[in-house]
């Protein structure tokens, strides 16, 4: 993640962290984490998912440089600032990346890949992957909130209870709400009703379908709740956000 211009909130398995224009964040693989505006101000932002089978099939490089950092639980992200000399450094290899995929050209791929790969060099001779941060709170209870999370994303279009959003996680239904507190800053029904709404975009977005569709599809049975849920959220009703947005191409 590099911040272009802006201000973001972003957490990280609950730890909270402020991301200033100029700053980069790099998040390991399998932990909870999402982002958003600092106090509702615009934030343009550059995000990459690199999946790890992109630096190559080598399996003695694959052990040497990589699989350290990926299979290291106690490392969960690094935050470079901006006013320090590995957070610009980091910053340049990101929107070098960036420069790439706009021009697209023939091959330009392969330039991402050399990109990155200049990068992970850069942080393994600066020695920056070892500053493993401690990690206070237990596994046990990130996995069991992964597998609510899960739960969710599986399932989000049925009638989910708070019983049912505990049960996959085989814990109580009070349990369920601390973990989801702790590292979602949010309750397990508002995350439901959250990530139905950022489904319900999409489809407002990238299909024809009408607005009682859409709100079934993503597990609204009453429109009038949809729609007052949405415009408590974004401000506009489902078919104002379709006209604001019938020009725009949705990138997934």
């Amino acid at each position: 993640m590099y911040i272009i211009t802006g201000k973001m909130r972003y957490y990280v398995n609950g730890k909270r962290l402020i991301l200033n224009e100029g700053d980069s964040l790099m998040v390991n693989a399998r932990q909870m984490h999402y982002g958003y505006a600092f106090e509702q101000q615009d934030c343009y932002f550059l995000c990459i998912l690199f999946h790890p089978s992109l630096f190559g099939n080598n399996q003695i490089l694959q052990e040497k440089y990589f699989l350290p950092f990926f299979e290291n639980t106690s490392l969960e992200f690094h935050h470079f600032y901006s006013n320090d000399e590995a957070g610009v450094k980091v910053g340049r290899y990101l929107q070098e990346v960036l420069l790439l995929k706009e021009d697209s050209d023939s091959g330009y791929e392969l330039g991402v890949i050399s990109c990155m790969l200049e990068l992970w060099s850069f942080l393994i001779r600066t020695d920056l992957l070892s500053a493993a941060k401690n990690k206070s709170e237990s596994e046990q209870e990130l996995n069991i909130q992964k597998d609510m999370v899960s739960f969710i994303y599986q399932h989000y279009p049925e009638k989910i209870s708070l019983t049912d959003i505990a049960a996959a996680g085989h814990v109580g239904r009070s349990k369920c709400c601390q973990i989801f507190k702790h590292y979602m800053q949010q309750s397990p029904v508002d995350f439901l009703n959250t990530y139905r709404l950022k489904i319900s975009c999409r489809l407002l977005c990238t299909t024809q379908k009408s607005i009682t569709e859409i709100a079934i599809l993503c597990g609204f049975n009453h429109l009038s709740y949809f729609s007052k849920y949405f415009m408590e959220c974004y401000g506009c009703t489902p078919r104002e956000y379709r006209t604001l947005h019938e020009h725009e191409t949705l990138l997934t």
